[in-house]
C-alpha cells in the first residue's frame, strides 16, 4: 500500500491488511515469554483473527495503536499480515508533535528494559525491532497468576514490571522464572502495590499460589 493509498484508507474505523514488518512500534520493549505465551494461546484458540488498532503517522506510517505482542506471536507463527483498524489520523503531523500528542493521550511508552527513558528519536523502527524486557513478561504472567486484576490503564503491565524490576534481581527472572513469579505473587499482596493499577490486595490468589506468597512475605530477612 503506497502513501496515498494508506492516507485514503485511514478514515476512522477504516479497515485494511498490512504487512507485520511494516507497523512501527509505540513502545520500546516486550517480553519474549509473554510472545511465547500469547502463541500457544492463540494455537489453542477458534475464530475470528483481532483486528490491530493502528494510528496513521507521519508520511503515512502506520503506528500500533495496541497490540504489540500479538502481532509478533503472529509473526512468530508465521503470519506476514494482519488486519488492521485506523482509529486516528495524524499524518499531517512532523514528527516531534506527533510524538508529544501521543505522549498527551497515552499512547506511548518510550522506556528502555532498564526503565530508562528513550528520546523518541530513539524508538525502534519497526515492531520486529522491539528489545526483550524480561520483567514485562513476568507482569504479565503475574496476571494471569491472579496478581493483579487486568486494567483499562494504559500501559498498567508495565507499571507492574517497573514496581518489580526494583525488587527482583533480573538473572532470577532469566533463570528462575518461577521462583521470581513466587517472590511477585508475593509483592503483590503489598500495601506498597495499592497504587498500581489493578491491584487487588492478593485476594484472588489461584489455591496454594495465596499461602505460599503470605510465608514469603513473613519470612525473616
Amino acid at each position: 500500500m503506497d502513501r496515498q493509498e494508506r492516507l485514503l484508507n485511514s478514515t476512522l474505523g477504516a479497515q485494511a491488511r498490512l504487512a507485520i514488518s511494516a507497523l512501527r512500534p509505540t513502545q520500546v520493549t516486550v517480553g519474549l515469554r509473554e510472545i511465547a505465551a500469547k502463541r500457544q494461546r492463540l494455537e489453542l484458540r477458534e475464530g475470528a483473527p483481532r483486528i490491530i488498532p493502528v494510528v496513521c503517522g507521519p508520511g503515512g506510517q502506520a503506528y500500533l495503536r495496541d497490540g504489540h505482542h500479538l502481532v509478533l506471536a503472529l509473526h512468530d507463527a508465521g503470519v506476514d499480515t494482519v488486519r488492521v483498524a485506523w482509529v486516528d489520523d495524524l499524518s499531517q503531523l512532523e514528527a516531534a508533535p506527533f510524538w508529544s500528542l501521543l505522549e498527551e493521550r497515552g499512547w506511548v511508552y518510550p522506556f528502555d528494559r532498564n526503565g530508562i527513558r528513550r528520546d523518541f528519536a530513539q524508538m525502534p523502527a519497526n515492531v520486529l525491532e522491539l528489545e526483550d524486557d524480561p520483567f514485562r513478561s513476568l507482569a504479565g504472567e503475574l496476571r494471569r497468576q491472579g496478581g493483579f486484576f487486568k486494567s483499562k490503564t494504559a500501559y498498567a503491565e508495565f507499571a507492574w514490571a517497573d514496581y518489580l524490576r526494583w525488587r527482583i534481581d533480573s538473572a532470577l527472572v532469566t533463570e528462575q522464572f518461577q521462583e521470581a513469579l513466587d517472590i511477585a505473587l508475593a509483592l503483590a499482596l503489598s500495601e506498597d502495590a495499592s497504587h498500581l493499577p489493578g491491584w487487588c490486595g492478593g485476594m484472588v490468589f489461584p489455591a496454594g499460589r495465596r499461602a505460599s506468597a503470605n510465608l514469603l512475605l513473613t519470612e525473616p530477612g
